[in-house]
Parts: structure tokens; C-alpha cells; sequence
């Protein structure tokens, strides 16, 4: 008998009992679903990352106070970063394209009229615009003559100016900052959120030397920001930084350092090992759903070939021999796990597009999730498939019959 006839022989089997097909399809396509929604959230993050990577910028070193790990922010108790390490790094440092220390912030009091909101108040040199690559959507931007006058003015981000100002235009209005009132001379481009999700727009910058007299009184600083002239410096630069910031502040191993150093590459992989142990847990819970589902299919299909040892009998004895009756059980299985790979992309399509819609998830439907379903299926006909197809194709027809 043909390989096309046997296949036929298979359908038909399956056909007549639909609750035991079923039964046997629901596991894979439960795991097949799971897979499709963890594949789309595992390229929603990586895009995510990626985007999160373009705001820190490529070409980005940051210098931050503090000795933890990752980068949390600057710590407001730490006064050991100074203009002193500005220069160390400046000189000793080669392809750096923009360079600028800052002083940073939170949570300050911002007044204008009777509106008074909170927001991070950023004190700079005129090359923070470069070395972020963040320029003023109108008016202008800090100046050396605002550096070198300390001056009292600042340039504000699109949702402070938003909350402050509404729809009205704030360049040319005073604020005040705390206690100094400042004359508001720009509006930055939006940028949207950080790496760590808070929202970039909601800041202020001032001139630095304004913020470090007339301000926070302080003589010390809280980042700095180095823009490189080539991305592939990034890992080289940061070592030397490290180097040069360890002799200054006379830290030796195993004391623990009072700044942090990293790129936009230690962004990516922070935020990558957060979604990572995510995704690898639903992965496995998916493979779980898909050998539970492989079982459950070769051991509905073992009872089959028992019920249906007549059939099998009278087949053989009509002349089918032992591959043809492999090849129908066999297909049986194949064809069970590619109805679930079917309806459990479809499912898994739908789960996706809805917790893209309803959800602040990231999600990204593609056509590979749908090719590796395909194979995983295949893969899990045929291994949980053989077992049934060789028990029913070792029976002799004689007993098989009685």
C-alpha cells in the first residue's frame, strides 16, 4: 500500500473518535501557544532593550558616584567625585567627543505662579547637549557665557515645561528652583523614558557653576558623561577610567569603590538578564506543557492500538504489511501534533496580540515563532509517535484477530 494511502487510513481513524483526537492535541496545543506569546515577548524585550540603548546612547560611558552595583542612580552622600577627576580623565583619556560633569538632583521643588510640581534639577556644562546628543526643541541651550556669568537660567524638559506651563510658551518666564528664581531660555526634545523606565523629560538644567555657588553649595559632582568618538572604545575606556579613578581616590582591593563606570552594553545586559530569567522560566513551563502532551499522546495512542487490535488484524490480513501499519499510526501521531501546532499558534497569536493591546508589555509578532512551532511539533509526533506505531505494527495478524 501506498505511503499516501496509509497516511488516508490514519485521518479517517482520527476522524471517527474527535474527543480522543482532541484530547490527545490539547497538550501540544497549549505548548505550542506558550511558545508563540514567550517568543513575541522575548523579541518585544530585545526591541525594547535596543530602544532603551539608543536613549542611553551607543557611544555613552557614565561615571556615577557610589559604589553599588548597577546603574541606580548617583548617591547623594558620596562627595568624593570632583572637577579634580574631570580633568585626570580629560587628559589622560584619548577619543572622547563630548565630555561633561554634572551634578544631579531629585525630587526638587519647581514653582511658577500657583503651580509647584517635583523634578530632577541637572547642573551642566554647555557639551552635556553634545555628549547626549539632546538639543533644545526651541529657544536656546546652556552656554559658556551662562557658565562663565553664572547665570540664572535654565532649559527645561518637554513634560516639566508641560506640567508648569500647559500649552503656553515658557521660554522668556522666570521659575523658581528651589529657593533661586530662573529665567527659562529652552525646551529640550523629548526623550521619553530611561533604561530603568523613569521619565527623562521631567528635568531641568541649570549652568553648572550656578548650581554648584548658587544652588546646592557644593564643590562636588555627581556623574560625569563621556560621548566616544568610536563605540568599539567603550569596554577599553571604561577599564582606564576605573584605573585612573582608583590612583585618585587611593582605593586598592578589597576596599570597595565609591563611583560606578558602565556603558550602554552593561545596560543591555542588566535589563536582558532581568527579561532573560522571565523568559526562560515560561520557556520551561512551555516545555513542560509539550512533553506532558507528548506523554499523554503515546499514551492514549498505546491504548488505541489495544482497542484496535481487530482492526489492525484484518488489515494485515488483507495484505497491509507491518510498515504500512507503522506509517498509519505514525501519521496518526504527526497529524495530531500539527492540528495542535495549528490551533495552538492561533491561540498563541491572539494571547500575544491581546497582551500587546491591553497590556504595557512588550510584544512583537514575527514568523519565526511560527516555523519553530512547526519543527518542535514534527519533533514531538514522531518521538512520542514511534512507540505506539512499532507496538501496533509488532502484532501478528493471527492473534490480532481473535
Amino acid at each position: 500500500m501506498s505511503t499516501r494511502h496509509n497516511t488516508m487510513e490514519g485521518m479517517r481513524a482520527l476522524g471517527a473518535n474527535k474527543l480522543r483526537t482532541f484530547f490527545m492535541m490539547v497538550g501540544t496545543l497549549i505548548g505550542i501557544a506558550a511558545l508563540i506569546v514567550i517568543m513575541a515577548m522575548g523579541q518585544g524585550a530585545e526591541q525594547k532593550v535596543m530602544k532603551k540603548v539608543s536613549v542611553f546612547g551607543e557611544r555613552a560611558v557614565m561615571v556615577m558616584v557610589g559604589g553599588q552595583r548597577g546603574p541606580m542612580g548617583p548617591q547623594a552622600n558620596v562627595t568624593t567625585l570632583t572637577q579634580g577627576d574631570v580633568e585626570a580623565v580629560r587628559e589622560q583619556v584619548t577619543g572622547i567627543e563630548a565630555m561633561s560633569p554634572t551634578v544631579m538632583r531629585r525630587n526638587m521643588s519647581i514653582k511658577v505662579g500657583g503651580a509647584q510640581t517635583q523634578a530632577m534639577v541637572f547642573a551642566v556644562e554647555p557639551d552635556w547637549h553634545e555628549a547626549w546628543d539632546w538639543y533644545a526643541r526651541e529657544g536656546e541651550t546652556i552656554s559658556a557665557e551662562d557658565m562663565a556669568s553664572m547665570a540664572r537660567v535654565c532649559v527645561l524638559g518637554t513634560s516639566l515645561a508641560d506640567t508648569l506651563f500647559g500649552d503656553e510658551n515658557p521660554i522668556g518666564k522666570f521659575i523658581q528652583i528651589g529657593s533661586v528664581r530662573f529665567l527659562v531660555k529652552g525646551v529640550l526634545t523629548a526623550r521619553g523614558s530611561s533604561p530603568m523606565g523613569t521619565d527623562m523629560d521631567n528635568r531641568a538644567l541649570i549652568p553648572l557653576t550656578t548650581g554648584l555657588r548658587r544652588l546646592f553649595n557644593q564643590d562636588y559632582l555627581s556623574q560625569i558623561r563621556l560621548k566616544l568618538k568610536d563605540a568599539g572604545q567603550l569596554e577599553q575606556v571604561a577599564v582606564q577610567i576605573r584605573t585612573i579613578l582608583h590612583d585618585r581616590h587611593h582605593i586598592t582591593p578589597p576596599e570597595e569603590d565609591d563611583f560606578r563606570v558602565f556603558t550602554a552594553v552593561e545596560i543591555a545586559k542588566m535589563i536582558r538578564g532581568v527579561s532573560g530569567t522571565f523568559s526562560w522560566l515560561l520557556t520551561a513551563l512551555a516545555a513542560i506543557s509539550l512533553l506532558v502532551g507528548g506523554i499523554v499522546l503515546m499514551n492514549i495512542l498505546l491504548v488505541s492500538v489495544s482497542e484496535r487490535t481487530g482492526e489492525i488484524g484484518l488489515r494485515r490480513a488483507l495484505g497491509a504489511t507491518r510498515r504500512d501499519i507503522f506509517i498509519q499510526f505514525l501519521a496518526e501521531s504527526l497529524t495530531i501534533t500539527l492540528l495542535g501546532m495549528l490551533s495552538g499558534s492561533v491561540l498563541g497569536w491572539i494571547v500575544a496580540l491581546l497582551v500587546r493591546n491591553f497590556t504595557p508589555m512588550p510584544i512583537m509578532v514575527s514568523w519565526e515563532p511560527f516555523i519553530l512551532a512547526g519543527m518542535v511539533s514534527l519533533l514531538v509526533g514522531l518521538i512520542f509517535g514511534i512507540q505506539p506505531a512499532r507496538r501496533a505494527a509488532g502484532l501478528e495478524p493471527v492473534q490480532a484477530l481473535r
